[in-house]
């Protein structure tokens, strides 16, 4: 009985794993983290873009055989610097939509003229019974706009708008009414005086060599 008691009380050896820059040699242990990439897999992504949902509804069509049940999408991407897209897809399901219509967005982007981080000028737009009124503002004011306007307005990058609803409650409608009066947002040309300027100075330059 003694005898086994000495056994049962030898411990067990221990075998030591070797380390190699914090890599074991044991096949069967985890070897660390991945190599490093190679170039140009290195990729960003869509981190300059940001997306809202603004509208997610449940759509449905009469088929021969029944009804056949589909969702629909209404999303808005921008990066906040004057580029903006709306894009309206439908799916099997709610994240098949989403995707589609992000994509779609991506497709038909528009860049926003922004004059110190507001709009050139006042405009009006109707779409359908849509009907949204645009005004710029002065620095400091903020963004004064409700609902779906103020989505857009803020992914386009512009900070002082003043904005109005004039008509229709349906969110799809006003999205496409604003997106409308953003594109149709004159660009300001440079003043002619300093076109007029730099012709009258080469003009004199030209005489004094002559």
């Amino acid at each position: 009985m003694a005898e086994e008691k000495q056994q049962t009380n030898q411990a067990a050896p221990v075998v030591e794993e070797k380390k190699t820059d914090g890599k074991f040699d044991n096949k069967r242990n985890f070897k660390g983290g991945r190599g490093p990439r190679k170039p140009g897999r290195d990729f960003k992504g869509d981190d300059e873009f940001e997306q809202k949902i603004i509208d997610i509804a449940r759509v449905t069509r009469v088929m021969a055989g029944g009804k056949r049940m589909r969702f629909r999408a209404c999303v808005a991407v921008g990066n906040k610097k004057g580029k903006i897209g709306l894009g309206l897809a439908k799916g099997a399901d709610v994240t098949m939509a989403v995707n589609k219509a992000v994509t779609r967005a991506k497709k038909e982007m528009i860049e926003v003229p922004i004059v110190k981080n507001t709009i050139p000028h006042e405009i009006r737009e109707k779409f359908s019974a849509a009907r949204i009124m645009l005004k710029p503002a002065a620095i400091g004011r903020g963004v004064i706009a409700g609902g779906i306007v103020r989505m857009i307005i803020e992914l386009a990058g512009i900070h002082n708008i003043t904005s109005k609803i004039l008509g229709g409650n349906n969110k799809v409608n006003n999205a496409k009414c604003v997106m409308s009066a953003l594109s149709k947002l004159k660009k300001i040309k440079p003043n002619n005086s300093e076109n007029i300027k730099k012709a009258e100075l080469k003009i004199e330059n030209s005489k004094i060599e002559n």
